[in-house]
């Protein structure tokens, strides 16, 4: 039998779900691909042997890669949101996803080379915009709303006013 999660996040690939996985595995911690299930037998669109699925957890998160085909892709409607203790953590993650074929968008988010969405996000960013002082969470959300990777000393600097 299987060793599925009660609940597990399926994502949609066009045949690179392995791939994708992989790259996550080496990326974040606390990250693995579990194991990859091939095809029995040719099928409408493969062969014997073709990647079906991949089971994979990404920081402790399990998920299913399903290689289902163009039909569909992924938005920003769904995204892995990974806080991060400093800039050091921040550049490592945004670097690694953009670096590796992806792009880098507003506030934070980035998108890798498979289309999946990724919020970046500073543990400091998240203290900053919740601080009781509404000035000050005005300061560093006015900040962030500048940037594309969140630079932790602007954010600090804009709180402080």
């Amino acid at each position: 039998m299987t060793n599925i999660a009660k609940n597990t996040i399926c994502l949609w690939f066009d045949g690179t779900a392995e791939e994708a996985a992989r790259f996550y595995a080496a990326t974040f911690p606390d990250s693995s691909v579990d194991a990859v299930y091939r095809a029995p037998g040719d099928y409408p669109s493969g062969k014997v042997e073709d990647v079906l699925t991949v089971s994979f957890t990404v920081m402790g998160i399990p998920c299913i890669g399903l290689n289902g085909g163009p039909m569909f892709s992924h938005s920003e409607a769904f995204s892995f949101q990974v806080a991060t203790d400093d800039q050091a953590e921040t550049d490592r993650y945004w670097n690694a996803i953009v670096s590796n074929g992806g792009q880098d968008s507003e506030c934070g988010w980035c998108k890798d080379k498979w289309g999946v969405s990724w919020q970046i996000t500073p543990r400091v960013l998240l203290d900053a915009i919740a601080d009781p002082d509404p000035a000050a969470a005005k300061r560093a959300f006015d900040s962030m709303m500048t940037m594309r990777k969140i630079d932790i000393a602007t954010i600090e600097a804009a709180r402080r006013g």
